[in-house]
């Protein structure tokens, strides 16, 4: 597919998918609404996730009433198969329409568009064929910048992020897993699933993400994969956001003090480094964030230092290791290919 030209407008195949959180949904679909007119074209296809509430309904109802079947579709899927599993099938749903589009974006459902930030991230894509994604920055409702752009995780990165001293931070600030708020475009890693676009090259050379990830780690997996491939992912702080974290998948917490971070964020961690880095990787990053975190706890204790570790931490990291659970315990990669 050849790369739409830099002054033409991008057509955009945007991806939602929604698990009982219906009027966030129509939020963000007024916030699409009202940037139409600058990227036509663009096309929307909701993915409700099998919610088992109200979700599906409300959003239908609001797609009749408000006008919106031209450039908004929405799937009820037979199951809640999670995060890459729902993106999957918009992806295919939107190949299926016959509809022509440029790239595919992935959004969140309690995401709100600042004006503009799918014409500027549609301009920079075209204008630079050798990016296969690029994300935007995320903001709080004040203006906040959050994080959203990052480096791959390593060893000494999630150890860092465990330890949280001031010191180990300094020392290694080459090494936090988090970039930082950058004022200018700029390639990293990789960018927050959130809001992403994706050229379609990138999945016709690599597939789409896997399934068998239910949340956390898939967009990773899916742009270090793109990253091996010869891609580059670049942030466009230009392009921006609202993003209510959390507010769609009730676990991530903002300013506030974590929940308990639930089973499947252990293993899709687990699925991540085993099947990127090997076992034994996985197991010695295990034993690194293990010490680190039993070192630096007690310290911050002692020393009054704010830390917000999610509650048994410890005890949940080492119930789902590659210490103890191995590459057997994968489900096979679940990647569905181009029809």
């Amino acid at each position: 597919m050849n790369a739409p030209d830099s002054q033409q407008h991008a057509r955009l195949g945007i991806c939602i998918v929604a698990w009982r959180c219906g009027p966030l949904v129509v939020d963000c679909l007024k916030s699409i609404q009202t940037e139409l007119e600058s990227v036509p074209g663009t096309h929307v296809c909701i993915v409700d996730n099998a919610s088992g509430d109200d979700t599906a309904d409300v959003i239908e109802r609001a797609i009749v009433d408000s006008g919106w079947s031209q450039w908004a579709t929405l799937v009820r899927a037979p199951k809640n198969g999670g995060f890459a599993y729902g993106n999957n099938r918009a992806i295919e749903a939107l190949r299926a329409s016959g509809k022509p589009l440029d790239y595919f974006v992935l959004l969140n459902p309690d995401t709100i568009l600042r004006p503009g930030a799918l014409r500027i991230l549609g301009d920079f894509m075209n204008s630079r064929p050798d990016v296969g994604l690029a994300g935007g920055r995320s903001e709080d409702p004040d203006g906040t910048p959050q994080a959203c752009c990052f480096r791959f995780p390593s060893i000494l990165r999630e150890t860092a992020a465990v330890v949280q001293l001031g010191p180990f931070f300094r020392l290694f600030a080459r090494q936090i897993r988090w970039i930082g708020t950058p004022d200018m475009p700029m390639e990293v890693d990789w960018v927050s699933g959130a809001y992403v676009f994706i050229r379609p090259e990138v999945l016709e050379s690599i597939g789409l993400l896997d399934e068998a990830y239910f949340l956390y780690f898939e967009e990773t997996d899916f742009i270090l994969r793109a990253n091996r491939a010869g891609w580059t992912c670049w942030h466009v702080p230009q392009s921006r956001i609202v993003h209510l974290v959390g507010q769609s998948s009730g676990v991530t917490t903002h300013r506030a003090r974590p929940r308990r971070l639930p089973a499947y964020w252990f293993e899709s961690r687990r699925r991540y480094f085993i099947l990127n880095h090997g076992r034994a990787y996985a197991a010695l990053l295990d034993l690194a964030v293990a010490a680190g975190y039993c070192v630096a706890r007690p310290i911050r204790r002692l020393t009054g230092h704010w830390f917000n570790d999610p509650p048994n931490f410890l005890r949940d990291l080492l119930k789902h290791s590659a210490l103890v659970r191995g590459a057997s315990s994968l489900a096979p990669r679940q990647i569905p290919r181009d029809p």
